[in-house]
């Protein structure tokens, strides 16, 4: 690795001058802003670097599918997303998402965190493998795709279409990942699932005034009932079923929640929060974190929000939720689950209008594959990386590898407060050129030792 981390330093300017030329290009999924001009730019930047590429159509935007030979029988998937998240409010950005801006040792802009920092870091760590040892260690094969900020909707298309390639692989390096809050590195293994819902309540065939409210039905309050019934106050999803199918947390995973020095003080100063809900601390919070369902309500829509007063009977009212999924609960049945409780509460009048979800997959701390990872990480970074059976989020673990027993660890080059999904997004650029070096080094020791 010595001549490698000499490369990664001649070439820093340039490794950081190729992250910002990134992030000037928009590619925002939900809006449609920019997503077929970072495909083919991205797809460039590969075929520079001597990966055969092909862009996978679906009904939504291209995968990426780029592969390169190495001198091991392996393969080994990497995968990312190359689309990013709006970027309001615009007003709390210092300085605009588009235009990457350099200060106090980090770089700010959309993106940067989540995923395409990641993407060139590894982009780069391949090219410094390259320029000092002619070949790869191991075989790579790099899925990108463009829908990961709203679902990975087409994906699916994508893995029917290439399933011959994914299923031949010894492992997979997924985007996401960095340094906790007490600059511990961590690897997620895995994912939540994700059933994401919209309820809709109708009344009148058009908004009235609120006087008729004492003989005309409120949609407001119909929905309002109606959602207090799916959750108690105690915190407890009430719909029958919705734990039916949870698997028990296995030895090897507790014990990895075990090992974990959750910075409980650290991220509850980071989110502005005086305690966590319920109180949780320790063992209890961890497995919550992790391990975990959730019925959140993401949103509520209903008649008049302007400045001043509007006496209105609205005539419809509509509530985005969402429920975290943890193995092995599955979001076409929690759905169901759904329809049936409000169904037998009375509140067959309340619409599902549109549901999407993804399954959850939880990996093995002790897989050969995940401990490979964990020594890469633990001589790069000075100490043994935590190893989370999943992440509290959501992505498509399940379909593009679980279900081919694929491993996963996760392999980022954000912080804790890199601000992903929000304002003023950054990374450290240290953490940048760690992350490099990690990936040069990871593929490197996947190349000595079949995972």
């Amino acid at each position: 690795m010595t001549s490698i981390r000499a490369d990664i330093e001649t070439h820093r300017e340039a490794y950081l001058a190729r992250l910002k030329d990134l992030i000037r290009q928009p590619s925002i999924s939900s809006q449609g802003t920019g997503v077929a001009e970072t495909c083919t730019k991205l797809a460039g930047l590969l075929e520079d670097a001597g990966f055969q590429v092909e862009r996978v159509p679906t009904d939504g935007a291209a995968v990426i599918l780029a592969r390169m030979a190495g001198d091991a029988p392996q393969s080994v998937l990497f995968y990312n997303h190359y689309d990013v998240q709006p970027v309001d409010p615009l007003e709390l950005w210092d300085s605009p998402p588009f235009e990457p801006a350099q200060r106090d040792g980090k770089l700010y802009g959309r993106g940067v965190a989540d995923n395409k920092g990641d993407i060139v870091a590894r982009l780069c760590a391949i090219e410094s493998t390259l320029r000092t040892r002619g070949r790869l260690p191991v075989n790579l094969v790099w899925a990108i795709e463009g829908e990961e900020e709203i679902g990975s909707l087409h994906l699916h298309q994508f893995v029917a279409a290439r399933q011959d390639v994914l299923r031949n692989v010894a492992g997979c390096v997924w985007e996401a990942g960095g340094k906790n809050a007490r600059e511990r590195f961590e690897i997620a293994l895995g994912c939540k699932g994700l059933l994401y819902v919209e309820l809709v309540a109708r009344g009148a065939d058009r908004d009235l005034h609120s006087a008729l409210a004492a003989i005309a039905p409120s949609p407001v309050w119909r929905l309002l009932w109606a959602l207090a019934g799916l959750k108690g106050p105690d915190g407890q999803v009430c719909v029958p079923g919705f734990l039916d199918d949870v698997r028990p947390i296995s030895p090897a995973q507790h014990a990895a929640l075990a090992g974990w020095e959750y910075p409980e003080e650290e991220n509850r100063t980071l989110m502005g929060l005086s305690a966590f809900l319920d109180d949780l601390t320790g063992p209890a919070l961890k497995e919550r974190l992790i391990f975990g369902p959730t019925c959140n309500i993401d949103g509520f829509h209903a008649g008049y929000g302007g400045p001043g007063t509007k006496t209105v009977l609205p005539n419809e009212a509509r509530a985005k939720l969402d429920f975290r999924l943890v193995p092995d609960q599955r979001p076409e049945h929690i759905v169901e689950c759904v329809r049936a409780h409000l169904d037998a509460t009375g509140f067959e009048d309340v619409e599902i209008a549109w549901w999407e979800g993804e399954a959850p997959a939880a990996g093995d701390p002790d897989h050969p594959f995940v401990q490979t990872a964990a020594r890469v990480a633990g001589q790069l970074y000075g100490h043994p990386p935590t190893l989370l059976p999943m992440m509290a989020g959501t992505g498509p673990v399940h379909l593009l590898c679980d279900q081919f027993d694929v491993p996963v660890v996760t392999a980022g080059v954000g912080y804790a407060d890199s601000r992903a999904h929000a304002p003023n997004e950054n990374i450290r650029l240290t953490d940048f050129f760690e992350g490099i070096e990690y990936i040069a080094a990871l593929i490197e020791a996947l190349g000595e030792n079949e995972p």
